[in-house]
């Protein structure tokens, strides 16, 4: 079972500043084969976070570009467009596999439950 403790700033019964400890299952259920589901889960969402830094830092470039006027680095935003446009299909395509993985791992009840 993986495990997460959370910490918040408030205690409901009580108003101290000490912070209140829970303990949160990211298993809802044992699942054979869960753990290696969830490192996969973990890495694919790494990649996503990663893409868009690289999108982020892209984005600035080419805003800089922009403004600085100049049709040499108005001809580079080409490019980096380019590749922005390619890192969100790499994006719709990691999410679309994690969707598919997420599917498999936790199938809808209503399509498995007939009632």
């Amino acid at each position: 079972m993986t495990t997460r403790e959370s910490s918040s700033g408030l205690d409901s019964s009580s108003m101290d500043d000490q912070p209140t400890k829970r303990t949160v299952s990211l298993d809802p259920e044992p699942e054979p084969g869960g753990e290696v589901w969830v490192e996969n889960f973990n890495r694919s969402f790494r990649q996503v976070q990663a893409v868009l830094d690289r999108n982020r830092a892209l984005i600035q470039q080419v805003n800089d570009n922009h403004q600085s006027r100049i049709p040499a680095n108005m001809v580079k935003n080409v490019a980096l467009i380019q590749e922005i446009n390619a890192n969100i299909r790499k994006v719709v395509s990691l999410y679309s596999d994690l969707s598919s993985d997420f599917s498999t791992v936790f199938p809808n009840k209503e399509r498995c439950d007939p009632n």
